[in-house]
């Protein structure tokens, strides 16, 4: 006898029950099934940062996101080549505000512990790293009111505060080191070999100058990793070489950028695989992307950002439309991870660099 279940449907129009019971073809062979964090597995002891990341990769969603860009990242950081010691050339970008952020306490990690081999940021990415080892900057809120901060002579990055003062003792520390640098060119044209400073030199020297453990710059110069800045003239940093031409004139800093744009290039070409990591959008991913197009493309990359591909952005852009261009390799591996980095690229590092804690690569 059929059962009341089966008698109802049989009475449905056909074309519903044709739509609403439309039969399933085999699941793929391998495929992998949607799995959270089961907490009552760790009832008796507290859950690793791995595990945690470990088991978002089969949640879905951004989770799943996240576990791919771990994956990515060590094999990124894993991989050698035959029995000879050549490792994966890793290209890091990030925006200013992840250095104004706490974000640059991990950032610092894996530059003084050598995890990657190029840095790409901007002027603001440069400038408040020193900033910081001047004077702090402050928690405050999203809903402050720009008018009344300007007021009190407060600057506001998203939720977070600095004072002016701290761009004054940014100027009081920069400007004397900017006046020997200028002697230095000079002194170096009239011997008939001249010097030419490049934004990565720049950097360079400052983090020698800085002298802070606390810095990502101080570790740059120290481990000799360079740093990459097309834009160093559009922040704080191309005030005070805007001042200084006044104060040195009729002779002025001549900065390169040609021949650093060389120097990323050749570390690009050179690499025997290479892998992107960035953070944020606009000239920190487009100059490592654009690096890599150089040798037909970068084996593995990771981006971190917010932005949507809708208006074309390159910020926006998903790593398939890098691929169209020879910026990532056709087989090679990719992950977007939609998220705001201070978010996630903590989980990401403390699953695969940091859990190799004092490691040097």
């Amino acid at each position: 006898m059929a059962s009341a279940n089966q008698g109802s449907i049989s009475q449905a129009p056909s074309g519903a029950t044709d739509a609403i019971l439309k039969p399933s073809e085999p699941v793929p062979e391998g495929s992998t099934k949607v799995q959270g964090i089961d907490f009552d597995n760790y009832a008796h002891r507290r859950i690793t940062v791995e595990e945690l990341v470990g088991g978002m990769a089969n949640m879905g969603f951004q989770a799943t996101s996240v576990g791919e860009a771990v994956r990515i990242i060590n094999e990124m950081r894993t991989w050698s080549h035959g029995e000879t010691t050549e490792r994966t050339t890793i290209f890091l970008g990030y925006t200013s505000n992840l250095i104004s952020s706490g974000l640059r306490e991990t950032l610092r990690y894996l530059v003084q512990h050598k995890h990657v081999s190029a840095i790409v940021t901007t002027a603001g990415g440069v400038e408040e790293d020193f900033i910081k080892c001047l004077a702090p900057t402050y928690l405050g809120s999203f809903s402050s009111q720009g008018a009344a901060l300007r007021a009190k002579g407060m600057n506001r990055i998203g939720n977070l505060v600095v004072p002016n003062s701290n761009y004054c003792a940014f100027e009081d520390w920069v400007v004397p080191i900017l006046d020997k640098m200028l002697e230095e060119q000079e002194a170096n044209k009239k011997t008939g070999k001249p010097m030419h400073w490049t934004p990565s030199k720049v950097i360079h020297r400052l983090g020698k100058e800085i002298n802070d453990e606390r810095s990502v710059y101080y570790w740059a110069w120290k481990n000799n990793i360079p740093v990459f800045c097309p834009a160093l003239t559009d922040g704080s940093l191309g005030d005070m070489l805007y001042f200084h031409t006044f104060k040195s004139s009729p002779e002025q800093l001549r900065i390169d950028i040609v021949e650093d744009i060389r120097k990323i290039n050749t570390i690009a070409v050179r690499a025997e695989r290479a892998g992107m990591i960035i953070l944020g959008g606009g000239v920190v991913k487009h100059h490592i992307a654009n690096a890599c197009l150089m040798r037909n493309g970068a084996e593995s990359a990771v981006y971190i950002n917010t932005a949507q591909e809708f208006d074309g952005s390159d910020a926006g852009a998903r790593p398939d439309e890098a691929v169209s261009w020879g910026k990532i390799k056709a087989d090679g591996d990719s992950v977007k991870v939609y998220a705001e980095a201070t978010v996630v690229f903590p989980l990401i590092v403390a699953a695969t660099f940091a859990k190799v804690q004092g490691a040097e690569r």
